[in-house]
């Protein structure tokens, strides 16, 4: 595969992400949703992958004084199964660390075993449930958690 790039994302790429969103989710983020994050949320901070420019990938962060929280993650499912994601994911645990940030979560549909194999390969412990987080379904989120 030809080189990948990894870039803070900006409003242009708002298209781009939003089509990873919708192929990835059955309750996607919609367009509101991530131009707030872009423009009103001084905590997020949003990177894309990108291949023969095109968007294939995304991941957000919120950074809030020494702890970061992972808003959502997706890989394109054409790109699944490269060890994308674990890259974007260890690419953003860099970024906390070197924004100050001591510990990291996130949520994970707690049906979601491939998602929460790989946190776990990057450390990441279980914290809790979050019961019936997902309004979709109702389905219960698992809370990890990790040091940096």
């Amino acid at each position: 595969m030809s080189h990948i790039t990894f870039r803070k994302a900006n409003l242009d790429d708002l298209d781009g992400i939003l089509k990873v969103e919708l192929e990835s989710f059955t309750l996607p983020w919609s367009r509101e949703a991530f131009y707030n994050e872009f423009v009103n949320n001084q905590f997020a901070h949003y990177f894309v992958l990108e291949h023969n420019g095109d968007i294939i990938g995304y991941c957000g962060v919120w950074i809030v004084i020494d702890e970061a929280h992972i808003t959502n993650i997706a890989i394109s499912p054409d790109y699944r199964g490269l060890k994308l994601g674990e890259s974007l994911m260890k690419k953003m645990m860099e970024y906390a660390r070197l924004h100050r940030a001591y510990s990291m979560t996130l949520e994970v549909r707690v049906t979601n075993n491939i998602a929460q194999s790989l946190y776990r390969k990057l450390g990441f412990q279980d914290g809790g449930i979050r019961k019936g987080y997902y309004t979709d379904n109702h389905e219960d989120a698992l809370v990890m958690w990790v040091k940096l």
